[in-house]
């Protein structure tokens, strides 16, 4: 196992920059998750990690060790691919073989290693099979097991769940959440879902146009963002935000000295008895059976959701005030897109 260090490392491609500055600490036996939109560079930052990316600038450390000049496979780390990358004519112990008899490891070893892996992801009974008799989640387990046979240092996900349908990716998540249990490796795992991060992680590195935007454990992320970009993606469904002219005078009021928007999420809007902060106008109700996503607008045409198992309250049509915690609402400068703390 290993930790990592990252100073101000960037990427160019020619003129353009796409990682910019970026400064992390990995602490060894962590589960980071990198997350953020599409085009953010979080696979990019991935693969400068595992060297299959020059780094344009700064340094990388692995276990103490820089990195920069070293090739991918003398790193110590072990990459888990969207696409399972398996050989369609080898049997799956022979794909998850196969780096160890490049490496000449005797067969032994090789034997020990394939077995105790497959052990743990519960596919020794797949070890003959190919790849095209296997299903999307077990062709995921195995690509998962040829990394753990080299028993890396750091293992990196690029996100290894999205080819999945949505019942095996909770099935696989939860898999990976094991196996970083039992192995206690450091895993960099890259996604943009952030159900994903919220539920796996020890740390979020949320990032945006090859920043970093935000580090932090998932529950401080939700609870304290620093600001309105880190606040609107972590979460789901995603933080509201009303200015002045979508509230009441009681939220209107709210908004003073630096504060131009205020930020509420879905799960902490209530039913006002009294002293409504917005006037919500339902215009579809999404009942999922235990909740209800309420999708409304003021009156001002701004759309934002409410989720509330209290489906009785909100009719399509039918104006409702709504209100919050104190304690649960966030302010934020517009100018400057940061969280104001109260």
């Amino acid at each position: 196992m290993a930790g990592l260090t990252l100073r101000n490392i960037a990427k160019e491609y020619g003129t353009t920059r796409v990682i910019e500055d970026i400064n992390l600490d990995i602490d060894d036996g962590e589960f980071v998750v990198f997350v953020g939109p599409s085009g953010c560079g979080k696979s990019t930052l991935l693969r400068m990690i595992a060297g299959l990316e020059d780094i344009s600038g700064g340094h990388l450390t692995i276990g103490g060790k820089e990195m920069n000049d070293i090739a991918p496979a003398k790193r110590g780390v072990a990459m888990v691919f969207q696409t399972y990358a398996l050989y369609p004519h080898m049997s799956v112990y022979k794909n998850m073989a196969f780096g160890l008899k490049q490496a000449k490891m005797p067969q032994p070893e090789i034997d020990e290693r394939v077995r105790a892996a497959a052990q743990i992801l519960d596919i020794t009974p797949l070890l003959e099979r190919t790849p095209r008799a296997l299903s999307g989640g077990q062709r995921q387990r195995v690509a998962i097991g040829r990394a753990i046979v080299r028993e890396p240092d750091v293992f990196l996900f690029d996100e290894p769940l999205s080819n999945l349908d949505a019942a095996l990716r909770v099935q696989t998540r939860i898999e990976i959440a094991r196996l970083h249990e039992r192995l206690g490796t450091t895993m960099i795992y890259v996604t943009h879902d952030q159900v994903e991060a919220m539920t796996l992680a020890d740390k979020i590195v949320v990032l945006r146009g090859g920043n970093i935007e935000q580090v932090g454990r998932p529950i401080d992320l939700y609870n304290r963002p620093d600001n309105m970009f880190v606040a609107g993606f972590i979460g789901s469904p995603k933080m509201n935000f009303f200015n002045t002219s979508d509230l009441t005078t009681d939220g209107a009021a709210l908004l003073q000295g630096q504060a131009d928007t205020l930020g509420m999420r879905p799960e902490h809007l209530l039913p006002a008895t009294d002293g409504a902060l917005v006037i919500a106008i339902p215009d579809l109700i999404e009942n999922l059976g235990e909740y209800a996503l309420v999708h409304c607008q003021t009156a001002s045409g701004t759309g934002f959701i409410a989720k509330t198992t209290d489906m009785d309250r909100f009719q399509k049509g039918v104006e409702i005030g709504l209100t919050a915690d104190p304690a649960r609402m966030h302010f934020f400068n517009d100018e400057t897109g940061l969280r104001i703390a109260r």
